[in-house]
């Protein structure tokens, strides 16, 4: 008999979106990757790398990308730490905050892989649900666990909490409160400030989303230097490889192509939820790259389906909270339209 932990033979892994063999032959809106290709000067950079120097490690401190996170967003080195996707900083936060046993909580819905994070440390999971008015419902004055995840904007409905709930929210959280701002490069405001002004907040962010980085898994943390400290002695110490430490520092060098990007997807985010709602669905105010929008019979997986078979993928969840809706990335503007002229047919 194979002598596997309990906890890893009784849980359930994690099931990302679908990632068809023949991406091209779909229009993908379900995995929220960017719709435009990385900065050219990404890839001069990556090709540049691209020879002898393969042959050795990379730098164990990733310090090209670190310092350049550390001036684009006024932090000392010593507060910023780089990661193999903000997975990786997850994991790790549990890892080094969460014996077995011990408490962590997260929104439901929000990113379910905390949960499964918690179960391989041997961690105990709490939820909290959101109220009509999508706030946090019966969390506590203080709350005594070990870590509390807050996923901001959420995903997969794609609101922000508001700024000033979050900084309460740091002062009733006794353990660490961690920022999950994977999608906050499309949101009007973000939580940096409190990493200064609270020593128990940590913000964690992707490449993923706003770099369109998905395919070179690239996070980044920022948090006082003792927890900084912490996530390094748990890192693998050769944790991005050459090429990613050199993608990373280009794409944070090139904030012009960044804003530009990221300003055609808020647009088209905006023209697509109102084409959305003239055609009746109901659209959750999204401050994301994707918006959550059920139809007025609130099924969910019909439309889904529907999409499907028109070569269309959406993200739809079964869980019931969500069942009622889908989860639509944004595209292109082009992509979009043809989303929406393939809704009015469905309907």
């Amino acid at each position: 008999m194979i002598p596997l932990r309990r906890n890893i033979k009784e849980m359930a892994g994690y099931v990302p979106g679908y990632q068809p063999a023949d991406a091209a032959a779909y229009i993908k809106l379900n995995t929220n990757e960017n719709p435009y290709p990385p900065s050219p000067r990404v890839l001069e950079a990556i090709m540049a790398e691209v020879g002898e120097g393969l042959r050795r490690y990379p730098d164990a401190a990733s310090r090209a990308p670190l310092e350049e996170a550390a001036r684009l967003y006024g932090f000392p080195a010593d507060w910023v730490v780089m990661a193999n996707g903000s997975d990786e900083l997850l994991n790790n936060l549990i890892r080094a905050f969460a014996s077995e046993g011990e408490e962590i909580a997260y929104v439901h819905p929000s990113y379910s892989y905390y949960a499964t994070l918690a179960e391989i440390q041997g961690a105990r999971v709490r939820t909290f649900g959101l109220t009509e008015q999508l706030s946090l419902a019966g969390f506590p004055a203080r709350y005594e666990g070990k870590l509390f995840f807050l996923t901001n904007p959420n995903a997969p409905l794609g609101f922000c909490f508001p700024r000033a709930f979050i900084e309460e929210l740091a002062g009733r959280v006794a353990g660490m409160l961690v920022i999950d701002e994977a999608y906050v490069d499309f949101a009007e405001e973000h939580s940096l400030d409190l990493v200064r002004r609270f020593d128990n907040v940590v913000v964690t962010r992707t490449f993923s989303k706003s770099y369109s980085l998905a395919g070179m898994r690239l996070g980044l943390a920022i948090a006082r230097p003792e927890v900084i400290a912490a996530l390094n002695k748990i890192r693998d110490h050769y944790n991005l490889d050459r090429l990613a430490q050199t993608a990373a520092a280009a794409a944070l060098r090139d904030q012009e192509y960044f804003s530009g990007c990221v300003e055609k997807i808020r647009a088209t985010r905006e023209w697509f939820s109102n084409e959305l709602r003239e055609l009746g669905y109901t659209v959750i105010p999204s401050q994301a790259n994707f918006v959550f929008a059920s139809s007025p019979d609130r099924d969910g997986e019909r439309v889904y389906q529907g999409l499907f078979d028109r070569n269309i993928l959406v993200r739809y969840f079964t869980d019931p909270l969500l069942a009622h809706g889908m989860r639509i990335t944004i595209g292109t503007r082009e992509e979009m339209e043809k989303t929406v002229e393939a809704l009015r047919d469905i309907r």
